[in-house]
């Protein structure tokens, strides 16, 4: 356990001023005597909520709120914990915080603090306490219920399952070390290496995920590309639906990259309008074209926007480009056009063919996202290393023809699936987990 954990800690949940509830918790071996000192020297009944009023050190009265009282260990920390609920003016809340600065043994908590206790105290595991970061900054359904079902364990128990059987497989490693001149088993290496090979196929099959998880947490890229004045910028700015590109009917007026940040179908999308595609000797629209290309390449998906009225709508663009486009449309349809034209048609000037583009995006979202009958996915590149590196190890472990060298592997395997949940080396994880944490959680 850190050594702060030894402090009674006190913060905010609730920001003052922007609620009207805020909530002011308190954490630690002091939090019954910052309760006694505030509301009164009865403690309230266990987890029964309580109207008291709170008073400085003066005897004046600060407000009257709503105390919860929870002794340890049954408490979110494992620690004894008291909640004020208060009314949210700033006012008041400054008042209940300047009066438990003054109280011996309190401090105010520093980010992430009251949750880092729950893991340390074994309240909570670290894919669990990631999931409550997640969810506190979830911006879409998407992310909510990817958030939710990893607070509920479903990571974690698939970890922990897989941690289990590797201790069993280690268990059979050393007894093929340890009591080698036993009457072991005839089938003992089988024992052995069948569950190592099946712990490797489930591993790779969790990394074989085309990071849904991580994706769904940071949102796709979707980049639009095409010819100048195709209508691009006019095609961002109706999809974010606010001025965010300059439109204008001069080529080359977007030449570095703009983006807006979308809800589609649930999932954040990254929209990126980029520089026209266009053989060009000035150097500045020479720079936003390639920088245009490149975002196209490293993109999960790109948007072609082609000019319905022009003679030549793929005049200048790159091949390659073109036919790497996850979708094609044909803009002014509100214009004639000179030729009939085979795809999709919209016009960014009336909105017309929008509901239809943006359904077949949402399609396409969903597709590389949505597999709910599949184990729970991977959401940060913390979970990916872990899971690689006991990956390897098992692979390692399979190589070996020595029993000591196949469990030093399994070993191996073994502490990466435990940093995975918080099992072992959990100091140096847990300032990297928590950084993040706003104050008060």
């Amino acid at each position: 356990m850190a050594d702060n954990a030894r402090d009674t800690i006190y913060a905010v949940s609730t920001a003052p001023g922007r609620a009207a509830i805020a909530v002011v918790r308190v954490s630690g071996a002091n939090a019954s005597g910052a309760l006694r000192a505030l509301a009164g020297d009865t403690l309230p009944s266990p987890r029964l909520a309580t109207v008291r009023q709170l008073k400085n050190a003066d005897g004046n009265i600060i407000d009257q709120a709503l105390v919860l009282w929870f002794p340890a260990p049954a408490s979110a920390t494992g620690e004894d914990v008291v909640e004020f609920h208060l009314h949210g003016g700033r006012a008041i809340v400054d008042a209940v915080l300047r009066a438990l600065a003054c109280l011996p043994g309190l401090r105010a908590a520093e980010a992430g603090e009251f949750t880092r206790r729950s893991v340390e105290n074994g309240k909570l595991d670290l894919t669990r306490a990631e999931a409550l970061a997640d969810l506190i900054a979830a911006e879409t359904p998407a992310q909510q219920r990817q958030a939710l079902r990893q607070f509920e364990g479903a990571l974690a128990e698939l970890y922990e399952d897989w941690r289990a059987r590797l201790i069993s497989a280690l268990a059979w490693a050393e007894a093929a070390i340890d009591f080698s001149d036993e009457d072991l088993p005839a089938d003992l290496e089988e024992r052995l290496r069948m569950p190592v090979e099946a712990l490797y196929t489930e591993m790779q099959r969790h990394l074989d995920d085309c990071r849904r998880g991580e994706i769904t947490r940071e949102g796709l890229f979707l980049t639009i590309i095409g010819a100048p004045n195709a209508g691009k910028s006019s095609l961002l700015n109706a999809l974010a639906r606010r001025d965010i590109a300059i439109v204008s009917d001069l080529p080359g007026t977007t030449r570095d990259i703009l983006e807006a940040r979308l809800d589609i179908a649930g999932y954040i999308v990254h929209v990126a309008d980029t520089a026209g595609l266009r053989d060009t000797a000035e150097a500045i629209e020479s720079e936003g074209v390639r920088r245009a290309l490149a975002r196209a390449a490293a993109s999960d998906m790109t948007l072609l926007v082609l000019d319905g009225s022009a003679r030549d709508p793929f005049a200048g663009l790159d091949s390659r480009a073109v036919a790497r486009a996850t979708f094609t449309v044909w803009n002014k349809a509100d214009l004639r056009w000179p030729a009939q034209r085979e795809g999709m048609r919209i016009s960014a000037e009336t909105g017309a063919g929008f509901d239809l583009l943006l359904e077949r995006i949402a399609d396409e979202v969903r597709v590389r996202l949505e597999r709910p009958r599949e184990a729970p996915p991977m959401t940060r590149a913390r979970h990916r290393e872990n899971v690689t590196a006991a990956a390897e190890a098992l692979a390692r472990a399979l190589r070996q023809k020595q029993s000591e060298l196949m469990a030093e592997d399994l070993r191996l395997a073994l502490r990466s699936m435990g940093r995975l949940t918080g099992r072992v080396d959990i100091e140096e994880l847990l300032d990297t987990v928590f950084r993040d944490f706003c104050i008060g959680k």
